[in-house]
């Protein structure tokens, strides 16, 4: 036996018609166009840094100053991909791996006795920076910001030999330390779209790491442009900007670089 008025099955029938359509409304959803599906760029980042280094060894503390090294063109590798309508996941990687010949001096104590020195560091400095994050993208419009949280992967290195004296007596040493780890990743970004060819952004960026043998952190940011010569492909100018200082406990060892530039990719979205 049966209980439903005909207003009731019109009821039951609307709702119904309802939540069909508000499913179909979401599984048909576009995401903001200031977002892409999926995308790859690849480019390359125009840097003046400034590099400092310093730590202590059995013959007394080594301090580089900040030495400001010869303008270079470092490789960058950038991709997104987007789950649904404001879900995603963001990679990045750059590395500096170039010739670092500061001066070196320094002063200290050595079981009572002062310790002076200078010389010359003639070594290679390697960086490597990888990141991945997952992304939120509030907004459906034209402006979206968005929110994410990840870890990045980092690895330093120095090689080469220093030459110097210590109190007048001369000598030469090899050196090679490398050091890497993991860390949190919190990232922040803003996506305005102008027009189908010409979108705007910018992002800023931290890691921290503490704890464990190195710790230290690495803070960036950018803004850019992009411009699409076909739906599919543009071109991108960025300025962007990173700081980055790191420490190893045992030695008391501190790397602090400085990397400040404009930037260019070419971008394929999908």
């Amino acid at each position: 036996m049966s209980f439903r008025t005909p207003s009731a099955r019109t009821a039951i029938y609307t709702a119904s018609l309802l939540a069909l359509s508000t499913v179909s409304a979401l599984a048909f959803a576009e995401p903001s166009p200031a977002l892409d599906r999926a995308s790859l760029s690849v480019g390359a980042f125009y840097t003046e840094p400034r590099i400092k280094v310093e730590g202590d060894t059995e013959y007394g503390r080594i301090d580089t100053g900040t030495y400001k090294g010869d303008k270079t063109t470092l490789p960058r590798v950038k991709a997104s991909v987007l789950i649904g309508d404001s879900h995603g996941f963001d990679f990045d990687y750059y590395r500096y791996d170039k010739d670092y010949n500061p001066g070196l001096s320094g002063s200290t104590n050595f079981n009572g006795q002062p310790l002076t020195g200078n010389g010359q560091l003639n070594a290679k400095l390697r960086l490597d920076l990888a990141s991945v994050a997952y992304k939120w993208w509030l907004g459906q419009g034209a402006d979206v910001f968005g929110i994410g949280i990840g870890g990045a992967y980092y690895r330093a290195g120095i090689e080469g030999t220093a030459n110097g004296s210590i109190n007048g007596i001369s000598g030469n040493a090899r050196y090679d330390e490398s050091e890497s780890a993991w860390a949190p990743l919190l990232e922040l970004g803003y996506r305005h779209q102008f027009s189908p060819e010409a979108r705007f952004y910018a992002n800023a960026n931290g890691i921290k790491k503490n704890g464990g043998d190195v710790n230290g952190h690495i803070y960036g940011g950018s803004v850019g442009m992009e411009w699409y010569v076909t739906p599919m492909v543009g071109v991108v100018a960025e300025y962007t900007a990173s700081k980055i200082s790191l420490r190893r406990d045992r030695d008391d060892t501190a790397v602090n670089v400085r990397l400040n530039g404009p930037a260019a990719y070419l971008k394929v979205r999908f």
